[in-house]
């Protein structure tokens, strides 16, 4: 017996060139955008499901956040000063 699971089949995954433009969007903009307002404002045309496909995947990897009301908001600490704060820490044992 097959079941039938809820499933979404990637038909076209995002190049790294898409991703960074995506990422960057998030980044410069100077409030927090919800997913389909980021969408329509990206500066080149992306299939929205390789669109949602980078957007599960900046939730994943806990760059990106979702409020609750569909707004995305960047999380990752990438700058500088929290790069150098990081590399001159010490680690815990545990």
């Amino acid at each position: 017996m097959i079941t039938m699971e809820a499933r979404t089949t990637i038909l076209h995954y995002p190049r790294l060139d898409t991703v960074l433009m995506i990422e960057d969007a998030i980044k410069k903009a100077k409030d927090y955008p919800k997913r389909t307002t980021l969408w329509k404002k990206l500066p080149k045309k992306v299939m929205y499901q390789t669109y949602k496909t980078v957007i599960d995947y900046l939730i994943d990897s806990k760059k990106v956040m979702l409020t609750k009301d569909d707004k995305l908001v960047w999380i990752f600490a990438d700058n500088y000063k929290a790069k150098r704060l990081i590399d001159q820490s010490v680690r815990a044992h545990a």
